[in-house]
């Protein structure tokens, strides 16, 4: 099929039509083609937690869940859900009126600015930025406004976003921990966001996946900065904390006018889902103190054995803050597309990376930048940093 009707009109939507498959897709089928080691797409090459598995198993068994669950979410993860904001954030929120589940980060993101936007508002948000962000604000018919993090410590330029924001600014999409830079946000970049989000009457929307995976600082929920408790709709998800990213298990808290808002949208894109592993995030969320510091120092380790392995192999190394991720810029291997570079790897060295320039709407901004995740087994890290440091790793 050509991609255009008979009379000549595009099949797809003008909104979209800038957007093919996703980088991950093509960079994962190379991986599996050429048998190479995949630091591209950010999933881990182990499951979780024995009992959580177990816990869905159960659920499975029990017949719990194997029909449509609530359309907010089973009553129990969303009780887990306020519990959990309570018991790391002090925060405080209401199961039923202010807890939504959904099917992942992702759908979260895209209903709440399918909710909150009308056509024609502005949404700033921080580039290089996870490449759903661009497709949801365009199927809401917005306009993305991008303020860049630029290289080598990726901090936010707050006088640029205060000159960035416009009457016809809507709303703030923030990530931090930030994909794909690893940046942490500080509470005091927090607090002047917050700030010119009240003075300016702006929403935000704050992407916090990578919440329990911060290495250097400390993760502060935008809405636990004063006055950004009824403009701010905070997303989260399980299958970065929890190694079950095929769960695709997510939520939103938020003031109960914003949650209706997003459920508003959310009923008619999935309406409801994974029902079982609803219960077994539930029990995932109340494991102990132990897990989450064990994970997050596991992940920690990673990143330094790549960080480490990739700058002795001649990147130039921006160690993260957190994620799973570490951006690298590969100028100092005589490169200088990281797309290219990224195509020609596993056929050179058998490793497939990402390049952060479609992470960019000015790809020259990001030209030269590659992203490898290390949410791997060490031996398989190990094994590609080796392979790596071979000569045809190298123009």
């Amino acid at each position: 099929m050509s991609g255009m009707t008979a009379s000549g009109r595009p099949l797809l939507n003008r909104r979209l039509a800038a957007f093919g498959t996703t980088v991950f897709a093509e960079m994962s089928a190379l991986a599996v083609r050429t048998g190479a080691i995949n630091l591209g797409q950010g999933f881990p090459d182990t499951d979780g937690p024995e009992e959580v598995r177990e816990a869905a198993v159960r659920a499975l068994r029990d017949g719990r869940g194997n029909q449509y669950p609530p359309g907010p979410g089973v009553p129990e993860l969303r009780a887990a859900i306020a519990d959990h904001q309570r018991r790391f954030h002090g925060l405080t929120f209401d199961p039923d009126t202010e807890v939504l589940v959904t099917a992942g980060a992702t759908e979260a993101i895209a209903a709440t600015l399918l909710a909150l936007l009308e056509p024609g508002d502005e949404v700033i948000a921080f580039e290089p930025y996870y490449d759903s962000y661009a497709a949801c604000v365009a199927m809401a018919g917005a306009v993305r406004v991008p303020l860049t993090l630029r290289a080598p410590d990726f901090r936010p330029d707050l006088d640029a976003l205060r000159d960035a924001i416009t009457p016809r600014t809507r709303l703030l999409l923030l990530n931090s921990p930030h994909n794909p830079t690893g940046t942490v946000l500080t509470r005091e970049e927090l607090a002047a966001i917050a700030e010119l989000a009240v003075e300016r009457d702006l929403l935000v929307v704050t992407d916090e996946v990578y919440e329990h995976l911060v290495f250097d600082g400390e993760h502060v929920p935008l809405i636990s900065l004063p006055g950004m408790r009824d403009r701010t709709v905070s997303i989260s998800s399980a299958g970065k904390t929890f190694s079950f990213t095929g769960w695709k298990v997510g939520w939103v808290t938020a003031s109960a006018p914003l949650v209706t808002a997003v459920r508003t949208a959310k009923q008619y894109l999935t309406y409801v889902s994974a029902g079982p592993f609803q219960y077994a995030v539930a029990e995932a969320l109340r494991l102990p103190d132990a897990y989450f510091t064990a994970f997050r120092e596991d992940l920690r380790a990673k990143r330094d054995l790549l960080a480490d392995g990739l700058a002795e192999a001649g990147f130039e190394v921006f160690r993260p803050q957190g994620t799973y991720f570490v951006t690298t810029d590969i100028a100092p291997l005589g490169e200088k597309d990281g797309l290219a570079f990224c195509r020609s790897l596993p056929e050179r060295c058998g490793v497939v990376a990402v390049p952060n320039a479609v992470f960019y709407d000015d790809p020259d901004a990001g030209r030269t930048q590659v992203r490898f995740a290390f949410c791997k087994r060490e031996d398989v890290l190990r094994e590609a940093v080796s392979r790596l440091r071979r000569p045809a790793a190298r123009p």
